[in-house]
């Protein structure tokens, strides 16, 4: 495979934050702006139609609306577009409660509602969780602990690198470019373990830029790429 942005065997995967929600206290649709906002991100990644895009995605239905419109967006242009399908690596972390996996959530009915037969009172009363729902900045918090009830943030980093590594695998991949929808905890961690600090909650629908050459080096840097200063 030929990256024209990348040089010939070089994979460009673009790992985006989905599009806005207006809470996280379960798995809510993104908003109608987000979504026309998210078309539009596909057509600058189609245009002008000589590209051919793998769209990948995380389980939840934000993450599944935002690949969504962007493929749209992406087909309106004319590239060849693949997907959008689930990709398991690009899951929010995994935290586990009552002996099921959890998602981050913000409050404890959206906690409850994903643990059979377990109350909001119980929910509320988690360790973990009792901490993250008061937190100003939930994400940072997480990011800074090293005992957690599952994935800690170098752990996901470190999935999102060898998930990334894998792709050239696939030898005979026609795709120039391949974007992924996924979730903030993702992103943040995986720029603090790349980059070396914690950029904060990322815009919607910005993220990474992350580059895996033949050999399956990784590199990382922001997307879109800030300003000069």
């Amino acid at each position: 495979m030929a990256d024209p942005d990348g040089g010939a065997g070089t994979y460009r995967l673009l790992l985006l934050r989905h599009g806005e929600i207006r809470s996280h206290r379960g798995d809510l649709p993104v908003t109608g702006r987000s979504l026309d906002a998210a078309e539009q991100v596909g057509r600058r990644l189609g245009w002008p139609g000589r590209r051919r895009i793998r769209v990948l995605t995380g389980e939840t239905l934000r993450t599944r609306q935002t690949a969504g419109a962007i493929a749209a967006g992406a087909r309106h242009e004319g590239a060849g577009v693949e997907g959008p399908r689930v990709a398991f690596a690009l899951r929010n972390p995994d935290i586990y409660v009552a002996g099921d996996r959890v998602d981050m959530v913000s409050g404890a009915a959206a906690l409850a509602e994903q643990v059979p037969c377990f109350s909001e009172g119980e929910a509320a009363a988690v360790p973990f969780f009792a901490e993250f729902f008061d937190h100003p900045d939930r994400v940072g918090w997480w990011l800074r602990l090293t005992d957690v009830p599952g994935d800690d943030a170098a752990t996901v980093a470190a999935r999102i690198t060898r998930f990334a590594a894998s792709l050239p695998d696939r030898a005979d991949d026609p795709a120039d470019l391949i974007v992924g929808v996924t979730h903030s905890p993702v992103l943040r961690a995986c720029a603090l373990a790349h980059l070396g600090d914690d950029p904060g909650e990322p815009d919607w629908l910005t993220g990474l830029e992350i580059t895996v050459t033949p050999g399956r080096m990784v590199s990382v840097r922001r997307y879109p790429a800030p300003d000069p200063p």
